[in-house]
């Protein structure tokens, strides 16, 4: 049975749609596009490079950047490249992992699938493989990852590195599913890690911020290839959150999205489908997001209209209801840019942070991005967020030419009171004191990462901020 998640915006988003809007839209005279606001790359000077991550506000003007085609090219560059040196994935971090003014390393080039065992459930791949590549790759071979983020187009090396995750109370974050890799470390050596074999290297890799050097390949643990049942719905915000527990329990996956100044949330689970598949239908996610921006511009100075209106017509119950294969309907690729910050709560601290965080979102008229809700099982890596237990995720987006200042003025508080630890790819105001705090394996990294880069040419400004490098 296939349901449309238009649904989920139906005369709300018809009733908008017939209130006329320029293209700004202002509030009591303000406008919140950002003035400075300029989706070019930025204006490179003569012999550097330009380069400018997936939402634009993450730029660098390298010297020069690098696309090592082997692991033999990545060592005879990295020997020899303006320093300071970062490697680069999908460009998907909003935070400045990636950005330096001497060399960046993209490793697109070292992906693929090298090989695979099909019986023991366990392959190789190329540390610049996308993830959506990826999990094909391993589908063709009758392989599949056990759990992937909702966006698909990050490299292996950049979402192991930055300890993403997707959502199910008994499923880990994926680079908890890494067995092993190969480094070339920041004096072009080549070294081997896993459980066995340079073990301290090992757990401070899997999470490693590209921070140690370069990872070439990753060996991982995966699972026979297997289908999912999406289900998705529509239900009141207090009446959901009274259930999240039972049904983060009851279902392998299970998230939830709470629409600004509607009073609803979307409900999406995943669970082990047997038998033939009706196959993924088209994402109408841009649409249901096109809907509630558009009540936002044209309804933003009255959100209690807004939330008239959602709640006069907006349908509770399911919305959608299909099959397919499980990396086909966990991950998609997201065309609308945005910016975002992500904290990792506690469990017993997650829904009372997600209802404060709720309650200042909708302090302001400008919210309209769907919040995100996750949880995630715990794992042993040195930097990963979910190391102490399992962890309620809360994300909070903001169009890409819109502000985001209130990140850190207003909701950023409300994580940090309750025992947040940022996600390490998203936005956050935290420094290398505070990790010290957070993470007791944090100085233990540090050592590793300064044996390994004794000179520090992996240390731009931003690196030395968060690990704590004069």
């Amino acid at each position: 049975m296939k349901i449309s998640r238009r649904t989920l915006l139906l005369g709300g988003a018809a009733t908008a749609v017939a209130i006329p809007v320029g293209s700004h839209f202002w509030w009591s005279g303000k406008d919140y596009v950002r003035d400075d606001y300029a989706p070019g790359l930025p204006e490179a000077p003569t012999g550097e490079s330009a380069w400018s991550n997936w939402s634009g506000i993450q730029k660098a003007t390298p010297r020069q950047i690098l696309a090592p085609a082997s692991t033999e090219g990545l060592v005879d560059q990295i020997q020899t490249a303006a320093t300071p040196i970062r490697p680069v994935g999908s460009g998907h971090s909003f935070t400045g992992l990636a950005p330096a003014e001497g060399t960046m390393i993209d490793i697109s080039a070292l992906s693929g699938l090298i090989t695979h065992d099909s019986a023991r459930q366990t392959a190789s791949l190329g540390a610049g493989t996308r993830l959506q590549q990826a999990a094909r790759l391993l589908s063709e071979q009758g392989l599949g990852f056990a759990n992937l983020p909702d966006i698909d187009v990050q490299t292996l090396a950049g979402g192991y590195a930055t300890a993403t995750h997707g959502t199910g109370r008994e499923l880990s974050a994926i680079h908890d599913y890494v067995q092993g890799f190969e480094l070339v470390t920041p004096e072009g050596e080549i070294l081997e890690a896993s459980a066995s074999q340079n073990p301290e290297l090992f757990q401070a890799g899997k999470v490693s911020l590209g921070a140690l050097g370069v990872i070439t390949r990753y060996d991982l643990k995966l699972q026979k290839a297997f289908n999912l049942r999406r289900q998705a719905g529509l239900e009141k915000l207090d009446s959901l959150l009274g259930r999240f527990d039972a049904l983060s329990k009851k279902h392998r996956n299970f998230e939830i999205y709470y629409f600004p100044h509607t009073g609803y949330a979307a409900w999406i689970i995943h669970d082990i489908h047997e038998g033939p598949v009706e196959g993924k239908q088209p994402s109408e996610d841009e649409d249901i997001l096109g809907g509630l921006k558009h009540l936002r511009d044209t309804l933003g100075w009255w959100p209690w209209l807004r939330r008239r209106i959602a709640q006069g017509e907006f349908e509770e119950g399911l919305v959608e209801d299909t099959t397919d294969a499980a990396w086909k309907l966990l991950s998609t690729s997201r065309p609308t840019k945005f910016n975002e910050i992500e904290y990792h709560m506690p469990l017993d601290a997650g829904l009372d942070t997600l209802r404060e965080v709720i309650d200042r979102l909708e302090m302001r008229k400008d919210s309209f991005f769907p919040l995100e809700c996750r949880i995630t099982a715990p794992d042993a890596a040195w930097l990963s967020p979910f190391n102490d237990g399992h962890r309620i995720s809360i994300a909070v987006h903001a169009a890409e030419n819109e502000d985001y200042s209130y990140f850190f003025d207003d909701i950023e508080p409300v994580f940090l009171n309750n025992g947040g630890r940022p996600h390490w790819g998203k936005l956050h105001s935290r420094v290398a004191r505070d990790f010290r705090e957070l993470y007791p394996k944090f100085d233990d990294f540090n050592r590793l990462r300064k044996e390994l880069d004794p000179q520090g040419k992996f240390v731009t400004p931003y690196m030395a901020k968060i690990l704590g490098d004069a």
